[in-house]
Order: structure tokens, then C-alpha cells, then sequence
């Protein structure tokens, strides 16, 4: 059985999918960009803020599903540029203490509304 799980703490889906969904004790978070959930506008100003933006997101959903980065099993970043990999990786790493998730990062052609990272992640209970 899956549940769907949806805050006002993360922006809206542009699409038909869902921000994140339960099943089992996994938790599947759809991918996130930087947008802001109150506003609605894009958080562009540099990498560093597009990436807190998004692991803001990220938190937001976790903490609907009562979860948090400690959760985090597995990380998927889509960038546009490696040469941003550096500042992404910096800002990422503020979010973990310890038994860091597994991961991959892959440089994309381009992602959602001109954004240049994208992150999804899985977690566990």
C-alpha cells in the first residue's frame, strides 16, 4: 500500500506526479528544484542558493513523512555544469552529519524550468 505525501512546506508538482510517496518504509521524494514554496519564484541568485533551496525542499518533505536527512539512504543529483559539482557538493554536505547516503551525481543537458540542480532522494524509517 503507498501514501501519498504532500506539504505546503515544498512546492507544488508543475506535473502529474507527487512530491513523495510512502510505501512499505520507504519513502520515494520526487525531485526537487529551487523553488520557493511560498512564492513560487525560482531561487536563481547563484548555485549555492539554488542547492539550499533545494535541500530546503528536501527537509520540508521529509518532515511531512515525520522524517529527516538521517533518514536518507540514497541521493540522486542532476546538474548542468560539473564545474558547479564543488559549490553543490559544499552546500549539500551541511545537511548530513554522519553515515552519509549513497549517491550519484550526473551532469544533464537541462532539467525543469532552466534550474541547474535537480536532487531526489529515497529514505528509510
Amino acid at each position: 500500500m503507498k501514501k501519498i505525501i504532500n506539504t505546503t512546506n515544498a512546492p507544488a508538482p508543475i506535473g502529474p506526479y507527487s512530491q513523495a510517496v510512502m510505501t512499505n518504509n520507504m519513502l520515494f521524494v520526487s525531485g526537487q528544484i529551487p523553488i520557493h514554496p511560498k512564492t513560487g519564484e525560482l531561487v536563481m541568485t547563484d548555485i549555492k542558493a539554488e542547492t539550499t533551496q533545494v535541500m530546503e525542499n528536501i527537509k520540508a518533505v521529509l518532515a511531512e513523512a515525520k522524517m529527516n536527512f538521517g533518514n536518507i539512504v540514497k541521493t540522486s543529483i542532476f546538474i548542468t555544469d560539473m564545474k558547479n559539482f564543488a559549490s553543490i557538493n559544499e552546500v549539500y554536505g551541511t545537511y548530513f552529519t554522519e553515515n552519509f547516503p549513497a549517491r550519484e551525481t550526473v551532469q544533464v543537458a537541462a532539467l525543469p524550468k532552466n534550474v541547474n540542480v535537480e536532487i531526489s532522494v529515497i529514505a528509510t524509517v
